[in-house]
C-alpha cells in the first residue's frame, strides 16, 4: 500500500480537521501529508506535522487529491464535509468519492469515519524500502514493480531512491526519525551495509531484498539464492526477527568483514564494468590475477588486554558474519554472527599453487562446517583489536575501500535486528 494521507476539509469543518490531526498527530507524523492549501496551512502551523500543500479547495486542490489517488499514491482520504451550508466556490465532496470509490481507497467524511480510520492505520505496519536501482544486473523497474505486488498489500510502503547525491544513511536516519516499524534495503552489499550501519542500536527491524553482485550478507543470513525478491519479501512479511552482532572499523559501520591486503585488493581490482559483465566471477577473476601480485607484510595485532602479536601475512580477515563463498574468512569453518566476538583469519602462501590450494581447503571447511587446520592459515576470535602493517595495506570494510592501515576494529554485540529465515 502507498504511504500518503490526503487531508481536506469544507469551511465549516476546518477546526474539527485541525483538532483530528492534534489528536492523531503521533500517528500521522509517520506518514506522508497532502492537503489543501488552507488545510495544510493550519495543520502544519498547528501542529507541527510536515505537510505537503496543493492548491486551495477552490482553485482545484479537491481534482489535486483526486489525480494522486488514480495515480495509487493515496491510502486514505479524510474529507470533513459540511452536509448543509457549503458554500458555491467549496471543493466538490463527490469527485474525490467518486475516485476512492472506483480505485478502492479508504475515505472518512466525519469525525466518526476519520478516526476509523485511523485505528486501522494503528494496527498495520510501516516500511521504508532504501532502493538503489542501478545495483546488480537485473531490471530494476520490473525488479520494483515485483517487490511492491508482493509487500504493498499488506505493508504501509515508503520508496526512496538512492542517487549519486543521496546517499543510504541519510535516507535511513530519515526512516528512522520517521519512526519506520521496519526499515528494508534492496541492492548490493554496500546498500545494505550502510542501512544496517544506520539502525545499530535503533531495534527497527532490517529487512533486505538482494540484488547486487555477491549479496554476502543476505546469504550469511539464510535468504536463499533462488529467486531472491520473491523470497526475500516472503521473508520480511513473516516478521520473524534476529538478533545479530554489528561491528565498527576505524568508527565506520561493519555488518560483514574487513579485508586488508589481498582481499583489499581483490575488490580494488573488481570494477563495475567486471561485475556488469561477470557479476559474482569477477571477484575469482580479480583475485586469480592477483595471485602472481601477492606479497607477504609485516602484521601487528594488538588485543583489548593491551598484548601485542606479531605475524607475516598475505591476507588479514576480520568477519562479523561471512558466506562460505567470503573464502578468507573461514579459518573456522564458518562465521558464527551472534556470538559477541569477531573471527580474524590471518593467510599466507609461499606460491600460487600454495594459496590456491589453501582457498579450496578453506572454502570446503566452510561448506562442511568443520573445524580447518592450515600451516598457513591462523585463526583466532575476539571482541576488538588493533592492526598495524607494514608497508601499509589497504582495507576494505563490507566491499567498500576506506583507506589504509591502521585499523581498530570492535565487535558490537546483538547490536542489529535483522528479518531472517527461522532457524
Amino acid at each position: 500500500m502507498p504511504a500518503t494521507i490526503a487531508l481536506i476539509a469544507h469551511d465549516a469543518k476546518k477546526d474539527d480537521l485541525v483538532n483530528f490531526a492534534r489528536k492523531y498527530t503521533p500517528l500521522l507524523g509517520r506518514y506522508k501529508l497532502i492537503a489543501t492549501a488552507n488545510s495544510g496551512e493550519r495543520i502544519s502551523g498547528e501542529t507541527g506535522l510536515n505537510v505537503e500543500k496543493l492548491a486551495p479547495g477552490s482553485m482545484g486542490g479537491d481534482v489535486q487529491i483526486a489525480a494522486e489517488v488514480v495515480a495509487g499514491n493515496v491510502i486514505a482520504v479524510i474529507f470533513l464535509v459540511e452536509s448543509f451550508y457549503v458554500q458555491p466556490y467549496e471543493p466538490n465532496v463527490q469527485t474525490v468519492l467518486q475516485v476512492c470509490q472506483v480505485h478502492n481507497v479508504a475515505i472518512a467524511t466525519n469525525l466518526a469515519t476519520a478516526e476509523a480510520i485511523a485505528s486501522s492505520l494503528a494496527k498495520t505496519l510501516i516500511a521504508h524500502l532504501i532502493y538503489n536501482p542501478v545495483a546488480g544486473q537485473g531490471n530494476a523497474e520490473q525488479d520494483l514493480a515485483l517487490i511492491r505486488e508482493l509487500l504493498e498489500p499488506q505493508l504501509h510502503l515508503q520508496i526512496h531512491f538512492t542517487e549519486p547525491e543521496i546517499d543510504p544513511v541519510s535516507l535511513a536516519q530519515k526512516a528512522i526519525a520517521n519512526q519506520a516499524d521496519i526499515i528494508i534495503a534492496s541492492g548490493g552489499d554496500g546498500t545494505v551495509s550502510a542501512v544496517a550501519g544506520a539502525l545499530i542500536g535503533s531495534g527497527i527491524p532490517l529487512g533486505i531484498i538482494p540484488r547486487g553482485t555477491a549479496n554476502a550478507f543476505a546469504v550469511s543470513l539464510g535468504i536463499p539464492r533462488l529467486l531472491p525478491i520473491r523470497n526475500a519479501c516472503q521473508i520480511i512479511l513473516a516478521n520473524n526477527t534476529r538478533t545479530v552482532d554489528a561491528a565498527k572499523c576505524n568508527g565506520l559501520p561493519m555488518i560483514l568483514l574487513a579485508g586488508i591486503g589481498y582481499e583489499a585488493a581483490t575488490v580494488e581490482r573488481a570494477s563495475r564494468e567486471l561485475k556488469d559483465r561477470w557479476g559474482p566471477m569477477a571477484y575469482l577473476m580479480a583475485g586469480w590475477q592477483l595471485l602472481d601480485e601477492s606479497v607477504l607484510f609485516d602484521t601487528e595485532i594488538e588485543t583489548e588486554e593491551g598484548k601485542i602479536y606479531n605475524f607475516q601475512a598475505a591476507a588479514i580477515t576480520i568477519a562479523n558474519a561471512a558466506p562460505p563463498t567470503s573464502v578468507l574468512a573461514q579459518g573456522a569453518g564458518q562465521v558464527i554472527f551472534d556470538d559477541g566476538l569477531l573471527d580474524i583469519t590471518i593467510a599466507t602462501a609461499e606460491n600460487k599453487l600454495e594459496a590456491v590450494s589453501t582457498m579450496l581447503r578453506m572454502f570446503g571447511a566452510a561448506i562442511t562446517k568443520t573445524e580447518f587446520e592450515h600451516k598457513n592459515v591462523i585463526h583466532g576470535r575476539a571482541k576488538k583489536l588493533k592492526f598495524t602493517t607494514n608497508p601499509l595495506q589497504k582495507v576494505v570494510v563490507d566491499g567498500e575501500i576506506i583507506g589504509t592501515t591502521p585499523i581498530e576494529v570492535e565487535c558490537i554485540p546483538a547490536g542489529l535486528t535483522v528479518l531472517a529465515p527461522k532457524t
